[in-house]
């Protein structure tokens, strides 16, 4: 009789566990030793990450891994080895997954002919929504992305910075629990990547898991909750990464800002000493390659001009080369591989 009731004291510790194991699980999103290999090229190895709710920044150089381990969230990507979970649903579940899941790539794709509240009511339909519903939530998320007043504007017709915006409209349509953003931010003048930044964390702030790949250090700084480093596949470094830019200042950011009068805003970066280290023309005159060791101060500097109104602002984004040279750095620092 001990033994009898011995047994079944521990089959119910066992399954008691095993129930608080799988709940657990269900409020995070999982990889276990996940690895994807294209032939015999590899995407990412002998992955292990339990990412909870709040904005989780992936960042690394180009081929790092971070768009392989999302398509592998999504279910766009199957991995060879390892298993995948996303709030307690496999990735080869695509009809629950998306459910949960928003999704903005990094690159466009839009029905021809199309206009903004078109794309996200076609959308939306595929969920199953209908009549109002379509309207209210295409409603909301136009208004979310400040793109209300474009909505009957065919997409062929925006700018790099509305696309973007659509697109993240789009996936926050259908009120997910989880957004993976691809480089969300590139295109976006500088008062827009504040705005879409404000938006993000408001979105954290009701209880969303966001994944977002980023190569722009202070602006992973500035809105992330967590970090995840990767290089070559492998990561290299995860936590609570606040501060990065201040040690690696021996290494200049580069900048590529998109702009009508670059000659001109040449000059006005120079007006606060030190912010700058050295700016170029590019090559077609429509914008100015800029290094500098204060990204803050030169991102404040840089929504003033914004705000001035005299020199227009299309678009800012990260030069490679000298971010590859800061990942470099990093990698390095943190005994990576």
């Amino acid at each position: 009789m001990t033994t009898a009731a011995t047994a079944t004291t521990t089959t119910a510790t066992i399954t008691a566990t095993t129930t608080t194991a799988v709940r657990a699980e269900e409020k995070m999103i999982v990889f276990e030793d996940v690895s994807k290999f294209y032939g015999e090229i590899l995407g990412v190895n002998r992955v292990n990450l339990s990412i909870a709710p709040g904005i989780t920044s992936l960042v690394g150089p180009n081929g790092s891994g971070k768009t392989t381990l999302m398509n592998l969230m999504t279910g766009l990507l199957k991995p060879t080895r390892g298993r995948i979970s996303v709030l307690g649903t496999s990735p080869n579940d695509p009809q629950e997954l998306f459910r949960k899941v928003g999704y903005c790539a990094q690159f466009d794709s839009f029905p021809r002919g199309a206009t903004g509240r078109e794309f996200i009511e076609f959308y939306l339909r595929t969920h199953g929504a209908t009549g109002r519903a379509v309207e209210n939530l295409t409603h909301q998320a136009l208004e979310r992305v400040s793109m209300l007043e474009a909505a009957d504007r065919k997409v062929a017709g925006y700018s790099k910075g509305m696309r973007q915006r659509i697109r993240l409209a789009q996936s926050i349509a259908h009120n997910p629990a989880v957004l993976i953003l691809d480089e969300p931010l590139n295109g976006l003048d500088p008062m827009a990547r504040a705005e879409i930044i404000r938006l993000f964390r408001q979105l954290a702030a009701e209880g969303l898991y966001l994944i977002i790949s980023s190569h722009i250090l202070h602006e992973v700084d500035m809105m992330s909750d967590s970090v995840v480093l990767l290089n070559n596949g492998y990561v290299v470094a995860e936590g609570n990464v606040h501060g990065v830019r201040d040690e690696i200042v021996e290494q200049p950011m580069q900048i590529l800002i998109r702009c009508d009068r670059p000659q001109a805003l040449a000059a006005r970066i120079f007006e606060q000493d030190g912010a700058v280290v050295e700016a170029r023309l590019h090559d077609d005159r429509q914008g100015l390659f800029v290094k500098t060791r204060r990204p803050d101060d030169f991102y404040l500097l840089l929504n003033r001009v914004v705000l001035d109104g005299d020199i227009r602002v299309e678009s800012v984004a990260p030069a490679d080369d000298d971010l590859n040279a800061v990942y470099q750095y990093l990698i390095s620092s943190d005994g990576g591989r």
